[in-house]
C-alpha cells in the first residue's frame, strides 16, 4: 500500500525524534566518532581535489593525514609551549597590572569624570595566586590519580583517543560513498530537493568550519606577529585570544585592542608612539579580515548570525557536553536551511498571500 506524501510527515517526524533520542542517549560514547567525522569533513575537499588530479582515494587520504599530523606536531611542539610560557608570565604580571589600575588608571578616570574617590580593595596577590595554582594542581593530581586507579577508565580514555584517527581515516576514505548511500535512502520524490538543501547546508557549515577557522587562525597570526614585532609583552597570548574571539565580528578586535593597550600602557608608561603602534596592528588586521580574508575564505554563504552561533554552541554544551558542541553547528546549519526553504514555501502559499 502506497503512503501519501501527507501521511509521510508523521513518520519522518517520528524518525527524527528517534534519531535525536538515540544521539542523546549515546552521547557519552560519541566523542571519538564526532571528532573523526569532523576531521573527515574538514579533509574531504582536499582529498577530492587530489582524486580529481588522478590520485587514488586512499592515497589522497594518506596525504591529507600526513599534513594534519605535521600541523598537529608543530602545534604541540612549538605553539602550545610558547603559549603556556606566556600565560604563566601573564599570570605573574597580574599584581603589577592591578597596582597600575588602582594607583593610576582609576584615579585618572575619577578625576576626568569628577566622581567620588572609590578605591579598589587591597589584595595579597602572592597568596591568592599561590592558592589558585595549588588548587588547580591538586585538582589535576586527583584527576590523574582517579584515572590511574581505575584501569577501566584509563583503558577507555586510551581507546577513545586511539579511535579518533581510525574513525577519521575510514570516514574520509568512504565519505562520498556514505553520502550517496544516505541520499538513496530518501524517497525518490524527495531526493532532488533534499540534495539541494543538503548542498546549501554544506555551504553554510563548510563556510563556518573551514572558512571561519582559517580566518581566526590568520587573524591570530597577524595580531601575534604584529605585537611581537613591536616588542609587546605577552604578544602570543593577546594575539591568539583576539584571533579566537573574532568568531564574533568585531569582538576579537575590541578584546584585542583593549587588553593590548592596557598591557602596552603598563609596559611603556603611556608612550603615545607605542600605543599608536599597537592600535595600528589591530587596524591593519581588521582591514585585512574585512576586505581580504572574509570575502576570500567565507564570502556571504554563512548566513548564521553570531548571536545564533553562540546560543547554539552553549545549548549543545548544556545538553551533551563537548559532544553537543561538535553536533550543534551541523544541526543548526541543516535546520537553518530547512527553515529558510520552509519560509519560502509559506510565503508562496495561499495562507500567506490570501486576503
Amino acid at each position: 500500500m502506497e503512503v501519501s506524501s501527507v501521511n509521510r510527515w508523521p513518520w519522518v517526524a517520528l524518525l527524527l525524534a528517534a534519531l535525536l533520542g538515540a544521539l542523546w542517549l549515546l552521547h557519552p560514547i560519541l566523542l571519538p566518532f564526532l571528532l573523526g567525522a569532523l576531521i573527515a569533513y574538514l579533509g574531504d575537499p582536499a582529498v577530492d581535489r587530489l582524486e580529481a588530479r588522478g590520485y587514488r582515494r586512499t592515497t589522497g587520504v594518506v596525504c591529507v593525514f600526513l599534513l594534519f599530523s605535521l600541523l598537529l606536531a608543530a602545534l604541540l611542539l612549538i605553539a602550545i609551549p610558547l603559549l603556556i610560557e606566556q600565560v604563566d608570565q601573564l599570570i605573574q604580571a597580574v599584581p603589577v597590572f592591578y597596582r597600575w589600575l588602582s594607583d593610576s588608571a582609576l584615579p585618572a578616570i575619577q578625576s576626568t569624570l569628577s566622581v567620588g574617590g572609590a578605591e579598589l580593595p587591597a589584595i595579597d596577590w602572592e597568596a591568592e595566586l599561590t592558592a589558585r595554582w595549588e588548587s588547580v594542581g591538586k585538582w589535576l593530581a586527583q584527576s590523574l590519580i582517579g584515572i590511574s586507579r581505575s584501569g577501566l577508565g584509563l583503558l577507555g580514555a586510551m581507546i577513545n583517543l586511539a579511535l579518533v584517527p581510525v574513525v577519521a581515516f575510514y570516514l574520509l576514505r568512504d565519505w562520498d560513498k556514505m553520502l550517496e548511500l544516505l541520499l538513496n535512502l530518501v524517497p525518490r520524490v524527495w531526493q532532488q530537493p533534499v540534495s539541494l538543501m543538503v548542498g546549501e547546508a554544506d555551504d553554510v557549515l563548510g563556510a563556518f568550519l573551514r572558512g571561519q577557522f582559517l580566518v581566526m587562525a590568520a587573524q591570530a597570526l597577524i595580531y601575534s606577529s604584529g605585537l611581537w614585532i613591536l616588542g609587546l609583552d605577552f604578544a602570543l597570548v593577546l594575539g591568539t585570544v583576539a584571533g579566537l574571539a573574532s568568531i564574533i565580528p568585531y569582538v576579537g578586535a575590541a578584546v584585542g585592542v583593549g587588553s593590548s593597550l592596557a598591557v602596552a600602557w603598563v609596559q611603556s608608561g603611556g608612550d603615545f608612539v607605542f600605543l599608536a603602534g599597537v592600535s595600528l596592528v589591530f587596524v591593519v588586521g581588521q582591514l585585512l579580515e574585512s576586505f581580504v580574508l572574509t570575502p576570500t575564505l567565507i564570502g556571504d554563504r554563512i548566513g548564521l548570525h553570531p548571536v545564533a552561533v553562540i546560543f547554539v554552541l552553549m545549548g549543545g554544551a548544556q545538553l551533551a557536553g563537548f559532544a553537543g558542541i561538535l553536533l550543534a553547528l551541523p544541526v543548526a546549519a541543516v535546520v537553518w536551511v530547512f527553515c529558510r526553504h520552509g519560509l519560502q514555501h509559506y510565503r508562496q502559499s495561499d495562507t500567506y498571500q490570501s486576503d
